[in-house]
């Protein structure tokens, strides 16, 4: 409503009319995309990053995540920021994101486990415009990856894993993660960062 009275236009709009709605574009929420900003954000090549948990904790509204990917627009997913999502857990938003798409359009089969873990992966690479060198883990691609231990209880029995991944993980279950083949946690336990020394400069902040 802000952008519409100064503007005359909705934001995919202005940012269409003055040159910042292209390829690399990431368009936050997209929770208020008329169909026009849909056809506007697909011709630009943008893309919309997703942030569910901050829209249920702001009111801001649910986007229609199954009609975005239905209608091509790429998706991946954020947090948006510490004030407005205490969690910041991309697996909280996995499992959000995909909750979201049924209760929008009252659908149970809207964004399956698999579609929403693409999201959460590969659509997050094609938002970027990077989907050719990350995203997946094929020939080529920078490793960057995550090691999960379904064995706790509340992953049991595990008839699915992409389904426990999606409807059940809460990032207790991370044990190693890669970027760029490096490893930056071992066993769950960070090796570039000092936890006890960052958590007490955050009490003191």
């Amino acid at each position: 409503a802000n952008c519409r009275e100064a503007h005359g236009l909705t934001p995919p709009a202005l940012a269409k009319k003055t040159g910042v709605l292209r390829p690399g574009t990431i368009c936050a929420h997209g929770v208020h995309f008329t169909d026009d900003d849909v056809a506007l954000v697909l011709e630009s090549g943008a893309g919309v990053a997703l942030n569910p948990e901050s829209n249920l904790k702001l009111a801001s509204g649910i986007p229609d995540i199954a009609g975005l990917l239905a209608a091509g627009v790429p998706l991946g997913l954020g947090t948006d920021g510490a004030a407005s999502n205490n969690r910041l857990s991309m697996l909280g938003e996995l499992q959000m994101a995909a909750l979201l798409a049924k209760l929008e359009s009252l659908e149970a089969t809207a964004l399956s486990a698999t579609a929403a873990l693409e999201v959460a992966t590969l659509g997050g690479a094609r938002a970027l415009g990077l989907e050719a060198t990350i995203g997946s883990i094929e020939t080529g691609k920078a490793a960057d990856l995550i090691a999960l231990d379904l064995s706790q209880p509340h992953s049991q029995p595990l008839n699915n894993i992409v389904s426990q991944i999606v409807y059940a993980s809460n990032g207790t279950e991370l044990t190693h993660s890669w970027v760029a083949g490096q490893p930056l946690v071992r066993d769950g336990k960070p090796l570039t960062l000092a936890p006890a020394e960052i958590s007490a400069r955050v009490a003191r902040w």
